[in-house]
């Protein structure tokens, strides 16, 4: 039976301060760099060998999964980028110091636009430098103003259904470089996750969770491995 391999990217510029980072395309420091070929080494260790790759139009996901193929001699793989894998936009909070933004609108408001399913934060600004709309990577692309969780997985899911689940059905070995909520959101797909749990759900950076999938692409099994900096997951009993 076909593995599904879900990486977050490594920690990016904006991770490490503690910014709202959504669409904009912030890079990886060291350390994610670092997370990322960690990641395709222990992947190599265990002999896993993914056969297709998936990733989103963002560099930080795109350089994770570079560095996790080099490291596990699989550069030569196809790979397939699109915007629906990107992370999700997070309107108006964009940019913005988490803690800062904390202190002027509330922790419980700001808790409401990080964590609950189906809130979105405020619309970006069409005169924000944030704006994605002269991005050519995005020429043609519906950007959103602002997304909850709950919209991230409506767009993430039309392209697992089209393009993901057949390299699956197919019985290709396959791994996803993505973001934390666009891989949340195929987690509360694939786990079929409550929509009050799943936001606490969490995805460590550049940890590979590898799925065992049954012939139905339902997961039979799951662990992340690196165990020092795993997380506690869906139960599948």
């Amino acid at each position: 039976m076909p593995k599904l391999i879900l990486t977050r990217h490594g920690q990016s510029q904006w991770n490490l301060e503690n910014r709202f980072t959504g669409w904009w395309d912030a890079d990886l420091t060291e350390k994610g760099e670092a997370e990322a070929s960690k990641g395709g080494l222990l992947l190599k260790q265990k002999g896993l060998a993914p056969t297709f790759a998936f990733t989103s139009f963002q560099t930080r996901a795109i350089r994770t999964l570079w560095l996790s193929l080099a490291a596990m001699d699989r550069a030569w793989i196809p790979v397939e980028k699109h915007w629906r894998l990107n992370e999700r936009h997070y309107g108006a909070l964009t940019g913005l110091d988490k803690a800062e933004t904390a202190e002027k609108h509330g922790k419980d408001q700001v808790h409401i636009w990080r964590r609950s399913y189906d809130i979105p934060p405020p619309p970006l600004a069409e005169d924000s430098p944030y704006n994605l709309a002269h991005d050519p990577r995005y020429d043609g692309v519906p950007v959103p103003q602002a997304e909850s969780l709950k919209l991230t997985l409506e767009r993430v899911l039309p392209y697992w259904e089209s393009t993901v689940r057949p390299v699956l059905d197919g019985g290709q070995d396959t791994i996803i470089s993505a973001h934390g909520n666009s891989l949340r959101a195929l987690v509360k797909h694939l786990f079929r996750v409550a929509d009050d749990t799943i936001t606490g759900v969490e995805i460590p950076t550049g940890n590979p969770l590898v799925i065992d999938l049954d012939t139905t692409l339902t997961p039979v099994a799951a662990d992340y491995l690196d165990i020092d900096r795993a997380k506690d997951l869906p139960d599948l009993s």
